[in-house]
């Protein structure tokens, strides 16, 4: 299982929220950048990012901070926010972004992520948060009724290469992860399943990875907090799975 530290970007800095609140923003870095460049020192395979003022705006906001990462770091990065049209993600995809995270257009037109995904194989991925199992959009502001796994299976067979599931009420809260929705995902469709919100403690980790088919999981706010320790998590998830 693959662990990807989060870089959450707010007006340049990198901060983490608690449950998508914008005005329960905590500041842990001035430069994003160098935030990156430590992550991939300690040994990380991969970075999230998220443009936080992007999802609320519907286009990139943050882009000098996000193209000064991508200029910094050789370890591939995936991003999401904003991000709604071809036109955006041919422009991050030049910049050396290895994979672009869809989230409001997955629900909104889902038509043009499948475009995406057949003009930029491998490199699509989509973004489901959900609070009660019901997927948000906008910045996590606009609530629908449609509910994760129905909206995760229309995309199987399309070529998505990742989805990203986040469960908002959990995300930067420290309360641990949806273990059991996540590993219901992951079981319900062929697509890799990424693990998102309250993750905390290397113990959060074990648990997501015993399930044996969730794929990775994103850590912001414990990373930064000290609650765990990185270099541990990375061998922890390089560890054989043994199943629970």
């Amino acid at each position: 299982m693959i662990l990807y530290p989060a870089i959450d970007l707010k007006d340049g800095q990198a901060v983490r929220l608690i449950k998508g609140e914008m005005d329960q923003a905590t500041v842990f870095h001035d430069h994003p950048a160098a935030q990156a460049i430590d992550f991939e020192n300690a040994g990380c395979a991969w970075i999230h990012l998220v443009d936080l003022n992007g999802a609320f705006a519907g286009e990139p906001v943050n882009r000098r901070a996000i193209e000064e990462i991508l200029s910094s770091v050789s370890v591939p990065c995936q991003l999401g926010g904003g991000i709604r049209d071809l036109n955006t993600i041919e422009a991050w995809v030049s910049r050396g972004l290895e994979r672009v995270i869809l989230g409001t257009v997955a629900v909104e037109n889902p038509d043009l992520v499948r475009e995406a995904v057949r003009n930029f194989p491998d490199k699509i991925a989509i973004g489901l948060d959900a609070r009660k199992g019901r997927v948000a959009t906008r910045g996590w502001v606009t609530e629908t009724n449609i509910m994760v796994t129905d909206l995760a299976k229309k995309f199987e067979g399309d070529g998505v290469s990742a989805i990203i599931y986040t469960d908002i009420n959990r995300d930067g809260a420290m309360a641990g992860p949806n273990v059991v929705a996540t590993e219901s995902l992951a079981r319900a469709v062929n697509i890799p399943v990424i693990a998102s919100g309250g993750i905390s403690s290397i113990a959060d980790l074990i648990e997501l990875k015993s399930t044996g088919v969730i794929s990775g999981a994103i850590s912001g706010r414990a990373l930064y907090d000290g609650a765990i320790d990185l270099k541990e998590a990375l061998i922890t998830m390089k560890q054989p799975f043994l199943g629970r």
